[in-house]
């Protein structure tokens, strides 16, 4: 009856149409009344649970993300992408997804990697005669790719949920090749598609051309080197590697590129405050609801219940995916993080599971929700670029989901494809 009202408690709060962060709240302090704990203790570790330093890199990873996003680093990456695939039949659809690969590096974020490369993208594939639903759908199945890509702040999120004892950056090093894995596997769907439906070809960019818009792109490229490099070097935390991201995207956006004036930048770090606050208010009600979870042994409940299932870990793997991809169509990637993580986490060693392995497949398989209704923030984010109706981009997207789902299968069941880089780093 205890756990009923915990986690019963959050779903009808939830339907009522309540936010997740204040639905953890407001579930937590219901538990705690019910089994008569002070709500000073719920208090305590919500505050807790923001009060971590390490809980800085998101906003840090965030602001620089969107420092590049609206700086002109999006145009300049896909004028690169085009570069190198766009003068094949369908070429500005891998165009869209090889920009996805390029931008995820330094957005981290499906949703930005939407709005920033779907509103040159979807536009131009249609004024060159790519049907509206194909354009959509192209974008947003790219879009998954910056989930895994670092610096992805759900990696940050993950970690700190598990108590902070996973390494961020060995999950950066674990996401990129199952992010090249899913972008080669939708290329590769939409070869198959533009041959049959005879899609338009791109022209030769010229080798003058080429070499400028490369040497433009390098200094936003960069911004991945002080990133990734400064991280597996030892010579900045991910913290202070997320610092000095921000710092130097902002330079090259006023000083090299000049797409964007420092009187537009009091505005963005508004938007990037409340989406930030957003997220932080969400751990930290998350903890209080992760704590109460723990005093009602809803961990070792579940375990036990997943041990009576089966104790062959092949199994577990294949009920958790089943579940979370169910959950991920109702809820956001973040929450589902947050309530998610500390209830499997405890089951990992029980079935002999790597952590960062099962970490990148819990942000692989949640990411395919963003693009699944009734919610699919990163779905609607592309409907409203490219006109169209959700329904109409649900019916028409079911063939992308096939590439997504190897994928996870592939990353589920052969660990070392997740594995490999991060050992390689010790």
């Amino acid at each position: 009856m205890d756990i009923l009202v915990l986690i019963g408690g959050f779903t009808i709060i939830c339907l009522l149409g309540v936010p997740v962060a204040y639905a953890l709240g407001l579930a937590s302090i219901l538990a705690a009344l019910w089994i008569d704990l002070p709500l000073e203790a719920v208090m305590l570790k919500t505050s807790d649970g923001m009060d971590n330093f390490p809980l800085l890199a998101i906003p840090f990873f965030v602001l620089a993300g969107a420092i590049m996003a609206e700086g002109g680093m999006a145009a300049r990456l896909i004028n690169v992408a085009k570069i190198f695939v766009g003068f094949i039949r369908g070429g500005l659809a891998l165009v869209n997804i090889l920009a996805s690969t390029f931008f995820g590096a330094i957005s981290g974020s499906s949703v930005a990697d939407t709005a920033s490369v779907g509103s040159v993208m979807i536009p131009e594939m249609i004024r060159n005669g790519y049907p509206r639903l194909f354009a959509v759908n192209v974008t947003i199945s790219g879009s998954l790719q910056p989930l895994l890509l670092p610096p992805s702040h759900n990696m940050v999120i993950y970690s700190l949920a598990a108590g902070g004892t996973i390494s961020i950056a060995h999950l950066f090093l674990g996401g990129i090749v199952p992010a090249l894995m899913l972008g080669a596997s939708l290329m590769i769907l939409c070869l198959l598609i533009a041959r049959r439906e005879g899609y338009p070809r791109g022209e030769v960019i010229p080798f003058r051309q080429a070499l400028k818009i490369i040497v433009e792109s390098i200094w936003g490229m960069i911004t991945v080197v002080i990133i990734i490099g400064g991280i597996l070097t030892g010579v900045f935390t991910p913290t202070e590697s997320g610092a000095v991201a921000c710092v130097y995207a902002l330079l090259v956006t006023l000083f090299i590129y000049r797409d964007y004036k420092i009187s537009q930048v009091p505005l963005l770090l508004a938007r990037v405050v409340r989406t930030v606050g957003m997220v932080m208010i969400m751990i930290g009600f998350s903890v209080a609801f992760g704590y109460m979870m723990a005093l009602l042994q809803v961990p070792a409940k579940a375990t036990d219940f997943f041990l009576h299932i089966s104790e062959n870990k092949y199994m577990f793997l294949l009920w958790v995916n089943i579940l979370l991809l169910v959950l991920g169509t109702f809820m956001d990637l973040a929450p589902m993080l947050l309530i998610c993580t500390p209830l499997f986490t405890p089951m990992l060693k029980t079935f002999g599971i790597d952590p960062v392995h099962f970490g990148i497949v819990m942000i692989l398989n949640l990411g395919i929700g963003l693009l699944t209704p009734p919610v699919g923030p990163t779905m609607v984010v592309g409907c409203a670029i490219g006109k169209v109706s959700m329904e109409a981009v649900a019916r028409s997207i079911m063939i992308f989901y096939i590439p997504m789902i190897i994928v996870l299968l592939l990353v589920t069941y052969i660990p070392g494809l997740v594995l490999w880089l991060p050992s390689m780093f010790g």
